[in-house]
């Protein structure tokens, strides 16, 4: 039975964490942040984890 690749564009954003969940970058971080408010510069590098419900979306993809 084949088994099901690893969607890339996926890996590239998510690392997941040695306990199995996913970390992930926050939106916006990656341009045009000189408009933006430092508040949410500085907010943006510390990044989060995935919720419960993507989770179980996601995770057939990684």
């Amino acid at each position: 039975m084949p088994k099901q690749k690893t969607h890339k564009g996926m890996s590239k954003v998510c690392k997941v964490r040695p306990g199995g969940t996913i970390k992930i970058g926050k939106p916006g971080r990656n341009h045009m942040t000189g408009k933006k408010n430092s508040t949410f510069n500085r907010a943006g590098r510390k990044g989060s984890s995935l919720t419960q419900a993507d989770y179980k979306r996601i995770k057939d993809f990684i």
